[in-house]
């Protein structure tokens, strides 16, 4: 089991409930819009969210930033360590570098004391894209275990300075590498690992790569906190991380379970599920609510389901725990079900 670490007021690691994490998009200098996109992720059911900081006027946003959020706020930081310097003056909850290219060890060093005095976490972000030029020849490319070295560097140098409330990532665009190079990671430390399929693309397939890397790991028991990268809306990434978890018995919140449809199907499944999985997405209760197409599929084979409902000839009958208790019109499906879900 890895180590607690604090960010903000979320705990990760150590058995905490595994975070969803998100990034922002808009700019984070412009900080009434950034803002803005904080809150609705935070309302979407965001844990954790990461903040681009290119240059000082970013940097000394974060001050306004936190004052009108709730999230922890992470601030991203590439090469110039003046800017983790700065985010962390303005209460920053924690910083993502990579102490290897900020100049040097010293302003590493710089930094990891200035994060210690503030008790402000670092997390370490190996990337696959972007490891030592030294690595890529010594392993013949950004493998696993090029990544898992790369890392052990950074610890290292963190470590030197008498850092170690550290976080680590080792992220590719290959799903089987990030898999694995996360695995070697599991094995190697005991900090907390944040989750992720870098570059992973747009939501059709990034959501397909994420949910098979990111799954694959937490299945093993791997991971403390998860971020699915799309190229989209960062709403839809909370939507994705929080559908793996379900998936997984990690969250808890409604599950709905529909069947696929078949020529057997006499009612507008696809249009019923659709919007009974819209209405309770934020709806914590620990259930399950079968949305069937018939009665083959629906009594029987979801007869695990707390609720549910299954397809006739323009109506429904509505089950619970597998027992048949009325039927409804089509037209009163969906009203009817989210009421009883409300009863229960």
């Amino acid at each position: 089991m890895s180590r607690k670490v604090k960010i903000g007021e979320v705990t990760i690691g150590g058995g905490e409930k595994i975070a969803v994490q998100s990034m922002t998009t808009k700019p984070t200098k412009n900080a009434d819009e950034c803002i803005e996109q904080i809150n609705e992720l935070h309302e979407r059911g965001c844990d954790i969210v990461r903040v681009a900081v290119p240059d000082e006027e970013s940097a000394r946003a974060i001050e306004k930033i936190k004052a009108n959020t709730k999230l922890p706020i992470v601030a991203d930081i590439h090469f110039d360590y003046k800017l983790a310097l700065i985010c962390i003056e303005n209460g920053i909850d924690k910083i993502r570098i990579n102490p290897g290219n900020i100049g040097s060890e010293e302003r590493a060093g710089m930094v990891a004391k200035a994060a210690r005095e503030k008790k402000i976490p670092i997390r370490i972000g190996v990337n696959g894209g972007s490891l030592e030029k030294e690595l890529l020849a010594k392993y013949g490319g950004a493998t696993p275990e090029a990544m898992l070295e790369s890392a052990k560097r950074h610890i290292e140098i963190l470590n030197k300075y008498d850092f170690d409330d550290i976080v680590i990532s080792l992220k590719a665009s290959s799903v089987k590498k990030t898999i694995e190079a996360y695995r070697l990671a599991s094995q190697a430390f005991d900090y907390p690992l944040h989750l992720g399929v870098t570059e992973a693309g747009t939501s059709e397939l990034g959501i397909v790569k994420s949910s098979i890397g990111i799954g694959s790991l937490l299945a093993d028991g791997i991971g403390d906190t998860i971020r699915v990268s799309l190229t989209d809306n960062p709403i839809y990434e909370v939507d994705a991380g929080r559908n793996i978890l379900k998936a997984l018995g990690y969250y808890e919140g409604i599950e709905v379970v529909s069947c696929p449809t078949c020529a057997r199907c006499r009612i507008n499944l696809i249009d019923i599920a659709k919007k009974v999985n819209e209405a309770v997405k934020n709806i914590n209760k620990p259930l399950k609510v079968a949305v069937m197409g018939c009665v083959v599929n629906g009594p029987g084979e979801a007869k695990d389901a707390d609720i549910g409902i299954a397809g006739g000839d323009g109506c429904a009958v509505m089950f619970k725990h597998g027992e048949i208790v009325g039927k409804i019109p089509e037209n009163e499906v969906i009203d009817r079900l989210l009421a009883e879900i409300e009863k229960i």
